[in-house]
């Protein structure tokens, strides 16, 4: 039986010095196409466990590795001293390197919110990594509406007393689209959220990140990534959108499928932007998608 390396913490340095953080999931020897995970702005790689966790266990068909990345600045990755370096292109500089470092060539990609975006700035610069794509509630178009709802809080957090008080705070910003949480999703969304450091519970990312947002006029029709998006048609896509999501809309689902033939969607029901990857349902969708993808 092949050995399951479990969530290992592993790291890798950038190529401007950066000590980055990954979490690899599921065994090393395989003919299994691999998975990457990208997170979300300000999220980390532990948003993936669960669903990493069936994938490396053989829910796709049969035991893969998963390797799923913490942005710089974020989670157990090294903070930035410049927070302009906490750009999409120079991510994505990041996101090359960490496959150069785990000895990734081609990979299945699921991109959380910016995740996605990452994975349509691969699909136009490095296409041949891509052997399929999931794009976790986030399109060619962003809403209006959702970016300005994310630039209200990120960054902006008030400091929990304790678990319960940070608990408090997630539902008080999420309530209104995540309809039908149990308690003890929501207790692992805010330790997904928040971490203790010192004897104090902080943002798992650097409060830095809400000037990335600062610069972006909401007045003015925001640039869309239709040319990137395209650059998916070739390669096996599913889009998950939450119901309740206010950054998609399920006109741009719409329109994504008619563009790409190739391209399924799922709505996660009762849930917003982004869908938490953390229900059964959900991450059985996940693990049959990336089982067709990759049929062997």
């Amino acid at each position: 039986m092949t050995e399951l390396i479990t969530g290992a913490s592993r790291f890798y340095t950038a190529r401007d010095g950066l000590r980055l953080h990954l979490l690899d999931f599921g065994p090393r020897l395989t003919t299994a196409i691999p998975v990457v995970c990208l997170p979300g702005l300000a999220r980390t790689a532990s948003d993936f466990e669960r669903l990493a966790m069936a994938l490396a266990d053989g829910a796709a068909g049969k035991p893969r590795r998963v390797v799923a990345l913490d942005y710089r600045g974020r989670g157990a990755s090294e903070r930035d001293k410049t927070w302009q370096n906490y750009d999409l292109r120079v991510e994505n500089d990041d996101v090359l390197d960490m496959l150069t470092a785990a000895g990734v060539e081609r990979a299945i990609f699921i991109g959380t919110s910016r995740g996605g975006l990452h994975i349509m700035l691969t699909a136009a610069m490095r296409p041949t990594l891509l052997h399929g794509a999931v794009l976790n509630d986030i399109g060619p178009v962003i809403e209006t509406k959702g970016l300005a709802r994310l630039r209200g809080y990120i960054g902006k957090l008030p400091e929990p007393r304790h678990w319960s008080d940070a608990v408090d705070i997630a539902k008080s910003l999420m309530s209104a689209q995540f309809t039908d949480l149990s308690d003890a999703d929501w207790d692992a969304f805010a330790r997904l959220t928040f971490e203790e450091k010192n004897g104090r519970l902080v943002p798992r990312y650097d409060t830095a990140l809400f000037r990335t947002l600062e610069s972006i006029d909401l007045e003015k029709p925001l640039p869309t990534a239709w040319p990137q998006f395209e650059g998916l048609r070739p390669i096996p896509t599913l889009v998950l959108r939450g119901a309740n999501s206010d950054l998609l809309s399920a006109e741009t689902v719409t329109e994504m499928q008619k563009r790409h033939g190739l391209c399924q969607a799922h709505v996660v029901e009762n849930q917003g932007h982004a869908p938490l990857l953390l229900d059964a349902p959900t991450i059985a969708r996940v693990a049959r998608f990336v089982a067709e993808a990759d049929p062997a």
